[in-house]
């Protein structure tokens, strides 16, 4: 691997050993991956928190956690500083960080996220806490280099601006972030991204859950390390490419995908493919749609005990379409609704009086984590109900409970009456 004066400095231990360890790391992972060079990490999306995977390495040590489960070393390293040249943003936390006793966490673990958060604030880390970074001020530009441990802003952020990122994990976010470089390969090799599969689009999108559906449907029909290239839609909003993105990455590897006459290096059909491919086109209609929403949902007609809203954390615009629709309605006694959001729109939306109408329904609005990523979900909860077919499609498979999804206004309304009111099985 070839590497520039000051990346070879870094792996003689020039800049300390937990700089070392990171482009140690870093050139091994291109060595394997079989990467010329190393390429200018400017952004990182940084899986932060005392998150329960960690707990498979037996210390409340904060360094020597992230000393084994991070850098893989067994030696303790000070994890305290982070690349002057690149800048970091919280993804979710374990926990709801302004109501964390709604999902049932005991306080000795918040205690110790506590810990593990003023860690990484000291290093600069941004705690926004979101799955939506490219929300909240993390907007790599086209060509601009990034890691994030999130899947779907990985799809999203390649897809819409031309960003230039892989889903490289967790481990390999924070060395990038330390080290300031990841091999150049995959998708962040201009030579790689081009489509590979061409897939229209016949049926008619018009809503969020629409195209959160359309999501689910296609990435079941993406083969293996694709490039989708898709035609024949109507012009999406930013909300209607975030549910997307996340279905999408939950059904396949997807980790860009074009989108005609959208996509920057898309700007026609042929422009996307690269030469031979997409002679074959993949129809995505009406019946694969109702055929995804027939593996999400019982659709039976159930008392519900939960419901989730959010995911991916809704923008204050949503939030504001939901106040509009839940404003002087109460919620059943017998039911639970969580909304879900980032801090920074929770903020906005308590300005705006959101909050209050939203809560004074009985439900609560909750940031910085989801039912999927705490693990968590309120005690007893076994009829559940999802507007997002990201949650529903592995709550379904995790829990074991009876899992029911819809659109955002079949969940309010089966909100205020208790009962399941969507498409029903």
């Amino acid at each position: 691997m070839r590497l520039s004066d000051e990346e070879k400095r870094m792996l003689d231990g020039k800049n300390g050993p937990l700089v070392q360890k990171a482009m140690a790391n870093t050139v091994e992972y291109g060595r394997l991956v079989e990467a010329e060079r190393l390429c200018q990490v400017t952004m990182a999306h940084l899986f932060c928190g005392a998150h329960p995977y960690l707990e498979a390495f037996a210390s409340r040590d904060f360094d020597e956690t992230f000393s084994e489960m991070a850098f893989i070393s067994r030696e303790k390293l000070v994890f305290d500083r982070l690349s002057p040249n690149c800048r970091c943003q919280s993804d979710v936390f374990p926990f709801s960080s302004n109501n964390w006793s709604e999902m049932t966490t005991d306080q000795d673990k918040v205690a110790l996220n506590d810990i593990y958060l003023s860690r990484f604030s000291a290093m600069g880390v941004q705690l926004v806490g979101t799955c939506v970074p490219y929300l909240t001020g993390f907007i790599p530009l086209a060509g601009e280099h990034y890691v994030s441990s999130e899947s779907h802003a990985v799809l999203l952020m390649n897809s819409l601006w031309g960003a230039r990122g892989q889903a490289d994990g967790i481990e390999a976010g924070f060395w990038a972030a330390v080290c300031g470089r990841t091999p150049l390969w995959g998708l962040h090799d201009p030579l790689q991204r081009k489509g590979t599969h061409h897939f229209l689009i016949e049926a008619n999108l018009e809503t969020v859950s629409d195209w959160d559906l359309f999501g689910h449907a296609a990435g079941l029909k993406i083969p293996p390390l694709a490039i989708p290239v898709f035609s024949g839609f109507s012009r999406p909003d930013i909300h209607m490419m975030k549910s997307a993105a996340a279905s999408m990455a939950t059904t396949s590897g997807a980790e860009m995908a074009h989108f005609v006459g959208l996509t920057p290096e898309a700007p026609t059909l042929e422009a996307a493919l690269a030469p031979g491919a997409g002679r074959e086109t993949v129809v995505i209609g009406p019946t694969e749609l109702e055929q995804s929403r027939a593996m999400l949902s019982s659709g039976r007609d159930s008392e519900l005990d939960y419901i989730s809203l959010g995911c991916p954390h809704y923008t204050v615009y949503q939030l504001s379409e939901v106040a509009a629709k839940m404003a002087g309605r109460r919620v059943s006694n017998h039911t639970i609704v969580h909304v879900w959001t980032a801090a920074p729109f929770k903020e906005i939306a308590d300005r705006m009086g959101y909050t209050k109408i939203i809560e004074a329904t009985g439900a609560k609005l909750l940031t910085s984590t989801c039912p999927l990523v705490s693990g968590r979900r309120p005690v007893g909860a076994k009829v559940m109900a999802f507007d997002s077919a990201k949650q529903a499609h592995y709550m379904k498979s995790e829990t074991g409970g009876e899992i029911l999804y819809g659109s955002l206004d079949d969940c309010l309304k089966s909100a205020f009456s208790g009962r399941w009111e969507g498409a029903k099985g």
